[in-house]
């Protein structure tokens, strides 16, 4: 199995060799469905075969009885009602066949999603910050659907037209053995076209996709841009962008229809009736058929019709469904450098950190930490202080094991993050940082995302502490209020107190504040620093700040410069001692004061 952030309970291997592979894999775990399909199939295209030579027999019936019209009409009725029975067998079968298939599809289609939505939430963030949201989206709803609809009515009419196909082939020889020799000519001929068919179409059916995937992903960044679009005032130049991107898909989707009208199994079809017919006419006039037979044959040949007809159509959607297959195992093969590690150390953490020689790049980067070496002990407030670009952020998401290491080692409890269980280490870690995103549910809900079965009143007591609770109070529903998404209806400082609710609700052990009160005033952040002083008491906590009041409460001070740690120590010995410490604060404040 491959290493995952989170592997859902339940989880049942699917071979992801191939697309048809992993289709096959879903597919079979429902296999009396697939039996109940097939033999739908098979019934109702040996009833429909049997139709044909009812109609022979009755036709030769007909003729011997015309001197009799009781006899005749008797004859008509009896055939007439074996054809209606044939038919109700056959509806009944066509019934089996169509209900079947679609549970089928719909059930692959949620086993699908489940594994591709359970894949995309066990990807690290270095996944994530490479693939655009829309582009994911993209495939996990339409191409997920392609999956659905290529089982039915894709699978479906496949199987259903195969069976067709091989009637005629159990029915000729009934007739005459020459006979057969037309059915295996146009299957021969069918299959033919239809490999020609699948060779050219799936990789524009993958082309149509990935060009899917390309407007979507364009689509959705406009979307979530739409203010800075707006301001900058690009809404004609975004709107040219979309529309190529639109043109380009509908070419491509041109370019698969051309192919598939090039697909002709209509006039194969003619063909092969028309010499099907010519060679029951001349055993016929040798006498080695019977007039009904003739009729009966001609008839069944017309069974080759619904293959002919539907190939174009079900084909395709198997195509699409294999393309879309074939780019959800894009993401599901990608490798994932982090694992959930289940049963590595998972013991109640109380908060010591250390950084061995840390060495950190983002995929496809230079370092962007180099050498980082510190101890902290449990309790101690940490600030992380430096330029703009020198790694803070980077530095403290390696506690919680977002990214990992390139080389050395990061350490909580003397316990190499790597070896801790990773759902015990993150849930007694809490991080906020400065782009707080909220989720369209509920403040409550918000709040209460780490603990989901956390009590009113302890939400309450959380938000008060982060001084969001009077705020709360003055929206109409309270705490039931629903916020937009992306918590866009909220201010910005709003959205920060709800996140610094949501932490004190988690109770960490190690509580980590990147420029968590940015976007709060002077008055506001001031109550919430003493809240925060208080809650952090007995935990550790890590700081990025600019702020001189946030950091000169801190018991420890991080300095770092281009991703090394240049300095470390308290506010009043890193003044004197630390140029790039003392820049940050001494120089900006002596300018702000006109010195």
């Amino acid at each position: 199995m491959q290493r995952t952030e989170f592997s859902p309970p339940h989880e049942y291997r699917t071979d992801r060799r191939s697309p048809v592979r992993w289709i096959a894999s879903h597919a079979r775990r429902h296999w009396p469905l697939i039996g109940l399909m097939l033999l739908g199939a098979l019934g109702n295209a040996l009833s429909m075969g049997y139709v044909p030579r009812l109609i022979g027999r009755a036709f030769d019936a007909l003729l011997a009885s015309l001197h009799d019209p009781a006899t005749a009409l008797r004859t008509l009725l009896t055939y007439a009602l074996a054809v209606a029975g044939v038919y109700l067998v056959r509806g009944v079968l066509m019934s089996t066949r169509n209900l079947s298939a679609e549970t089928l599809a719909q059930r692959v289609e949620r086993d699908v999603r489940d594994e591709f939505y359970a894949a995309l939430l066990g990807k690290s963030m270095a996944f994530h910050d490479q693939i655009a949201v829309g582009e994911l989206m993209a495939r996990a709803t339409t191409d997920v659907r392609e999956i659905n609809l290529m089982f039915s009515p894709g699978l479906s009419l496949v199987v259903g037209s195969g069976a067709f196909l091989f009637a005629p082939l159990i029915y000729a020889p009934r007739y005459h053995p020459a006979l057969l020799l037309t059915p295996v000519l146009f299957v021969l001929g069918y299959f033919v076209l239809l490999a020609q068919l699948l060779h050219e179409l799936l990789p524009v059916s993958l082309q149509v996709r990935r060009l899917f995937g390309l407007l979507s992903a364009r689509l959705n960044e406009v979307l979530d841009g739409m203010e800075t679009v707006k301001v900058l005032a690009q809404e004609a130049r975004e709107a040219t962008r979309l529309v190529a991107l639109a043109r380009r898909y509908r070419d491509q989707m041109i370019r698969q229809i051309h192919i598939e009208a090039r697909f002709l199994p209509l006039m194969w079809l003619g063909l092969a009736t028309g010499g099907g017919t010519l060679h029951a006419l001349a055993l016929f006039m040798r006498g080695d058929l019977t007039l009904g037979d003739v009729v009966g044959y001609v008839g069944l040949l017309q069974l080759f019709r619904f293959p002919a007809f539907v190939s174009q159509f079900a084909y395709s959607q198997v195509a699409l469904g294999l393309a879309s297959a074939s780019r959800l195992l894009q993401y599901l093969n990608r490798e994932n450098p982090l694992d959930q590690n289940l049963g590595g150390y998972a013991a109640p953490m109380r908060g010591d950190v250390e950084f061995e020689h840390v060495f950190f790049a983002y995929e496809g980067t230079e370092d962007v930490l180099h050498d980082i070496s510190f101890r902290v002990r449990a309790g101690t407030r940490v600030a992380v202080v430096g330029p703009t670009g020198a790694g803070k952020s980077t530095l403290v998401k390696l506690i919680a094991r977002i990214y990992d290491v390139r080389l050395g080692a990061v350490l909580v409890d003397d316990v190499d993050v790597r070896d801790w269980d990773l759902g015990a280490l993150r849930s007694q870690i809490a991080m906020i940082e400065q782009d707080v995103f909220l989720f369209s549910k509920s403040l409550a809900e918000n709040i209460a995302f780490g603990r989901p079965d956390a009590s009113r009143e302890e939400i309450i007591r959380a938000a008060k502490l982060a001084q969001i609770h009077d705020t709360i109070m003055q929206f109409p529903q309270g705490y039931d209020t629903v916020v937009g998404e992306r918590g866009l209806t909220l201010s910005g400082g709003q959205r920060q107190r709800i996140a610094l609710a949501r932490a004190f609700l988690a109770d960490p052990r190690i509580l980590i504040l990147d420029d968590a009160t940015s976007a709060i005033d002077s008055e506001t952040e001031d109550r919430i620093q003493r809240a925060i002083f208080s809650v952090a008491r007995g935990r550790t906590t890590f700081i990025i700040t600019h702020r001189l009041s946030q950091i000169r409460w801190a018991d420890w001070i991080l300095v770092l410069d281009r991703g090394r740690l240049v300095a470390q120590g308290k506010h009043e010995d890193l003044l004197a001692s630390c140029e790039v410490y003392r820049r940050l604060f001494v120089e900006p404040a002596r300018a702000r004061s006109g010195e």
